[in-house]
């Protein structure tokens, strides 16, 4: 069992239990499938990718990796609920992604994935859109000057929106 399959499986029972309890679920939520929210999450993330290139040119481009960051994960959450899952938790989310990969149900470059998936200290790279967002999001640097960072994050975001639709919106 792939790692992907381990973590969705382990969010599915953490959410039943807490949901057992009264309380709000963070995990995973099998639900039926939920187009007009998926778009809904789409929406979300063109909106985030707007808020990259103004927060650049407003003088508060540090902002703009957490932009970056839920551009993506918003589109992540249109394909989960493309396939009926709500989540409340970011690792169950793309973990629920990854898995769908490895069933080969969505076809998803590896980049948008490797962008948001969490690495051990010794793994970490200075690419990774988390480790760049935390950089600017809870360090003291308040640019992000490099113009072809935010370029190349412009494009990301891009092609993740353009793929999220293919996935979302196929046979329907």
């Amino acid at each position: 069992m792939s790692e992907a399959k381990r973590k969705v499986e382990w969010c599915l029972r953490k959410a039943e239990e807490e949901l057992k309890k009264g309380t709000k679920h963070r995990g995973l939520v099998l639900k039926e499938q939920n187009l007009s929210e998926a778009r809904k999450h789409i929406q979300k993330a063109e909106h985030n990718l707007k808020a990259i290139e103004y927060f650049s040119n407003g003088g508060f481009s540090d902002w703009s990796m957490s932009a970056v960051f839920y551009c993506i994960y918003h589109c992540f959450l249109a394909i989960n609920m493309k396939f009926g899952y709500e989540s409340r938790n970011q690792e169950c989310t793309i973990a629920l992604v990854k898995h769908l990969k490895e069933e080969n149900k969505i076809n998803l470059d590896d980049r948008f994935i490797d962008a948001l998936e969490i690495y051990d200290e010794s793994e970490r790279h200075e690419t990774n859109v988390i480790e760049k967002r935390e950089y600017y999001t809870y360090g003291t640097t308040v640019s992000a000057d490099n113009k072809e960072e935010i370029e190349a994050s412009i494009v990301l975001c891009k092609d993740c929106i353009a793929q999220t639709k293919n996935i979302v919106f196929q046979d329907n």
